[in-house]
């Protein structure tokens, strides 16, 4: 997907929500255990209920590679089913050299179709560059996380002063621009937020951790969006597992339309609508 066309989703539904689909056969409702495929049954009812009120899904591969080839076929027919008026986000957070990102990339933008697709940058330019070669697909890229063991590592202080998630950032953006490389700022850093997009002033964030994890949507929002807007604030949790009951899917949409209405006066306020 085209930045010009992403931007033009956010503006259209006055939203930059994506949604997390997490699905864990765990937390599912127990009804549709009894289905064929219940991750698929599960996403498609998110999917119906909320697919007006955001403009990007996000499946964490994790929940789908654990139960096989048949997880991985639930997974496809999920992206399959949300079409093209979405930007898909492959949570796989992938890393390697050479050949082998390479063909990860391919997994993902070729057979899958996925709009972008995760990374991990640890082992530098030569193993995120092959996820750029493909036209109007994404690499987002892992700055700073919402996790608590983010501490272990990416505020950690270099000789110069710049903490390591500074580097990620001011190296990574010589990679590619901002109409290819976004980044993954966890929305349990806020403090953080404004200085990171000072550093990146163009690029898109990912900002996951809003809901289950406590992050504020309004602070985060403040702290981040720019012209463009410029962020995707994810949720996942917090709206999915809204009710464990056969209303799940109606819980699912009054959780995503109270962030969408959010969001709406946040980009009436910065005059981007």
């Amino acid at each position: 997907m085209h930045k010009d066309k992403l931007i033009s989703l956010i503006k259209s539904r006055k939203s930059y929500l994506s949604i997390g689909l997490d699905t864990d056969l765990e937390k599912i409702p127990s009804f549709l255990l009894e289905r064929e495929d219940p991750l698929f049954e599960f996403n498609k009812a998110i999917i119906d209920h909320t697919r007006e009120l955001c403009v990007a899904y996000k499946p964490n591969t994790a929940f789908y590679e654990c139960y096989g080839a048949k997880g991985w076929q639930s997974l496809q027919k999920t992206i399959d089913y949300i079409g093209d008026e979405h930007f898909i986000i492959a949570d796989a957070k992938r890393g390697d050299i050479g050949n082998t990102s390479t063909r990860y990339a391919k997994a993902f933008f070729e057979d899958m179709r996925a709009s972008a697709v995760t990374v991990a940058p640890y082992m530098g330019e030569d193993s995120v560059s092959p996820f750029l070669g493909f036209k109007d697909k994404w690499v987002i890229l892992l700055a700073l996380t919402s996790n608590k063991g983010s501490q272990d590592f990416q505020n950690e202080l270099l000789t110069n002063g710049d903490s390591l998630y500074q580097k990620v950032i001011e190296k990574s953006s010589e990679w590619a621009d901002e109409n290819q490389l976004m980044y993954v700022v966890g929305a349990t850093h806020p403090e953080q937020l404004g200085e990171i997009r000072r550093m990146v002033p163009n690029h898109f964030f990912l900002i996951p951790g809003v809901g289950a994890q406590g992050g504020d949507l309004i602070a985060v929002s403040n702290q981040s969006i720019n012209h463009e807007c410029g962020i995707l604030v994810n949720s996942s949790r917090g709206i999915i597992y809204a009710s464990q009951g056969e209303d799940f899917a109606a819980a699912a949409y009054v959780k995503a339309k109270d962030m969408q209405l959010v969001m709406k006066d946040i980009l009436t306020q910065n005059k981007i609508i």
